[in-house]
């Protein structure tokens, strides 16, 4: 079993620190969840690459523990970024497709308000469902092991997205009308990949075409029709591989 990972501030690693205190939120989940013992393993990640591994040196009440770092650690950029465009799904279906592409190595979520979403953000829901977009990925990222934590960022508009997409170096609208298979499409060695995937009911054709004047045409992942919590997570697997990142 791999030692658990605890996020900390981004300044907490700074000048090779021989020991880190954990405390708040991590330190309660730790201390009374967890309930890590002196000696025991632990990873320290700032969430941006950077972490350190090392034992537990003392436990204090309920919520503070402090960590003994015994070797630094880091994780690369990877060479190909693969970024995830997510259209809004129904109920608790976007938490799913949050965690699994996180899981499987996602390196940023971009939620999209598509023209077929059932599901809409405003006002005070938008900005909640954005927070638990964001605490899901996080808790999914240490669950994972990562130390380096995908980013989720502002819900876009199409026109907004189109942006997104021309900038990649490689942009692509999963669409089961797809005339070519993702798996044998070129990737770039280095650079961008951005995936768009669609609502339940399917990428409009005005924006189908949209995107692909912006430079993303339409791939099929294979012979079935995946649901749009699912779609991410089996491209983003398909993408792992074929980068070499899961070689």
């Amino acid at each position: 079993m791999t030692a658990p990972v605890f996020l900390v501030g981004p300044d907490a690693l700074d000048g090779s620190p021989a020991t880190v205190r954990l405390d708040g939120a991590e330190g309660r989940h730790a201390v009374s969840v967890r309930r890590l013992q002196v000696g025991e393993e632990i990873v320290l990640t700032d969430g941006t690459g950077r972490g350190a591994s090392g034992v537990v040196a003392a436990v204090t009440g309920k919520d503070v523990l402090d960590v003994e770092v015994r070797e630094p650690r880091a994780e690369p950029a990877p060479a190909v970024s693969v970024t995830v465009v997510q259209a809004l799904p129904k109920g608790d279906r976007g938490e799913l497709a949050v965690e699994t592409m996180t899981e499987a190595g996602v390196d940023a979520l971009v939620p999209w308000a598509a023209a077929r979403c059932v599901t809409q953000w405003r006002g005070e829901r938008g900005a909640k469902s954005l927070a638990k977009w964001r605490s899901t990925a996080r808790e999914a990222a240490k669950q994972a092991r990562r130390l380096r934590f995908p980013s989720v960022a502002e819900q876009v508009t199409t026109r907004q997205l189109c942006a997104l997409l021309a900038a990649a170096d490689f942009a692509a609208v999963l669409h089961e009308e797809g005339t070519a298979p993702l798996a044998g499409a070129r990737l770039p060695t280095t650079g961008s990949v951005v995936l768009v995937v669609g609502p339940e009911g399917g990428v409009a054709p005005e924006e189908l075409a949209l995107f692909a004047d912006a430079g993303a045409a339409a791939y099929r992942l294979g012979p079935t029709v995946l649901r749009t919590s699912t779609a991410g997570v089996a491209a983003v697997s398909l993408l792992m591989a074929r980068t070499g990142r899961w070689s």
